[in-house]
């Protein structure tokens, strides 16, 4: 089995504070913003880990974080999206707001001084000794730095996504990720100068020690060079300029450390990172992430409060199904890229006795109450709707989801569920599964 992304770096609070402006202060001459919401998100290396997770893989993030409130927020927003090996912080958590109207950024407040305190960690070297590939995402607060010692002598891809305030990249990474002022920065440090993107990548190659570089262009796409290779330009799939892309370093990055963990050639990987980055950014950026927080004292709420809730607001209510007999990594990233859909995500469960005409006597293995239990812990489900009947037709009804969405075992055939959900407009979405991951197969290897 391949190894977790482990995600190593620094992590800040990101809030974006949203609302609409029609006039100007009194006092001066600046916009009045009328706050309608407000989004927070990990930012930084929990960005890149957050997406990386999203796309279904098992990502650990080592991260130093501040037992602050700001802190505290960022392991509730963290919670169920990734596992978390926590490093110390010195200093406040980061914490990067940024005021928006009319989906244009009209300033940013920064606070925080945090800087991670070194400390071995037993945990964080485990979990890079049992990692597939490794993403060190480097916001120049010091987590890089440790990961220094911790890289030394692994066998496994190690993608660096530099910072102009951080470390210089280990030798021998797989891919060194640097944008084009990043890589004007590292060019100074020598003494080549900067020529554009294409000379950079082939004299950081060289300077960096890396098996391969590529200088990100924004919409351009990105230069590629390869150790004793040829200089490829690597174009966007779609164009997105002129639009928020704030959080592409980390979506591409994290990608190409996904493809490249999973065996891809590094001009894939790139290739992979680059149409990552370039949707989105096209899908809005950072700005489109949404994290529900948890907080202590939250009242779980029905299925049908959640999607009366999730209407009213004008989200996008995302619902789905199935037994959910012993649950397992299949089930959970079904679920978590579920959830990156839209604004709320409700999970149908067959009863017992549904479940027993379905699969026979001998099933469930969990009953309906533990099964509804575990789901409610994930932090990626918002609501659990029991539904007593054969096929989830009735909870749909009920439910009136903008989205309904199946497993890739279901690719190709209709659906019982088809009829109503044509009816009520929603959209069926396919999601793949995890190869090997099932209740059957795991029943079959407990016996």
């Amino acid at each position: 089995m391949t190894g977790p992304l482990v995600v190593i770096g620094d992590t800040l609070l990101d809030v974006d504070v949203e609302g609409g402006t029609e006039r100007l202060c009194p006092d001066a001459p600046v916009p009045v913003v009328d706050v309608a919401a407000e989004q927070a998100r990990p930012g930084g290396a929990g960005l890149a880990a957050l997406l990386a997770a999203r796309d279904g893989a098992d990502v650990v993030l080592v991260t130093a974080v501040g037992d602050d409130p700001d802190g505290r927020r960022l392991c509730g927003l963290l919670a169920g999206e990734v596992d978390l090996v926590r490093l110390p912080l010195r200093g406040g958590t980061v914490r990067k707001a940024r005021v928006r109207a009319g989906g244009q950024t009209l300033l940013r407040l920064d606070t925080g001084d945090g800087r991670a305190r070194y400390a071995p960690s037993a945990e964080a070297a485990s979990a890079i000794a049992e990692a597939g590939a490794v993403l060190v995402s480097d916001y120049g607060r010091g987590v890089a730095r440790m990961a220094r010692e911790l890289l030394a002598g692994l066998d496994v891809p190690v993608v660096w996504d530099p910072h102009p305030q951080g470390e210089r990249p280990v030798p021998g990474c797989a891919l060194v990720t640097p944008s084009e002022s990043e890589a004007r920065l590292l060019c100074s440090s020598g003494s080549s100068g900067y020529h554009g993107p294409d000379q950079a990548a082939r004299h950081l190659v060289r300077s960096l020690e890396a098996r391969a570089v590529c200088v990100t262009t924004g919409a351009g796409g990105a230069a590629l060079a390869v150790r004793g290779g040829p200089l490829t330009s690597v174009p966007p799939p779609v164009r997105a300029s002129g639009r928020d892309a704030c959080g592409a370093g980390d979506r591409l990055a994290g990608a190409a450390a996904l493809a490249l963990r999973d065996g891809a050639g590094v001009r894939e990987a790139v290739t992979a990172g680059v149409a990552a980055a370039s949707r989105f950014v096209q899908g809005g950026g950072a700005a489109s992430v949404r994290v529900r927080e948890q907080r202590l004292g939250d009242r779980p709420r029905t299925a049908l409060e959640v999607a009366e809730v999730t209407r009213a607001s004008g989200g996008r209510l995302i619902a789905t199904g199935g037994c959910f007999d012993l649950l397992h990594a299949g089930h959970v990233s079904l679920l978590r890229r579920a959830r990156a859909l839209g604004d709320a995500l409700v999970v149908c469960v067959n009863s017992d006795d549904s479940v027993r005409r379905l699969k026979g006597l001998s099933r469930p293995i969990v009953d309906v109450r533990d099964r509804v239990e575990v789901l409610r812990a994930l932090s990626c489900v918002d609501a659990v709707m029991v539904f007593e009947e054969d096929t989830p037709a009735a909870a749909i009804e009920r439910l009136r989801p903008d989205v309904w969405v199946k497993g890739g075992d279901y690719e190709g055939e209709r659906l019982p569920e088809s009829e109503v959900l044509g009816r009520l407009g929603a959209e069926i979405v396919v999601l793949s599964t995890l190869p090997g991951r099932s209740t059957t197969n795991l029943i079959r290897e407990i016996r």
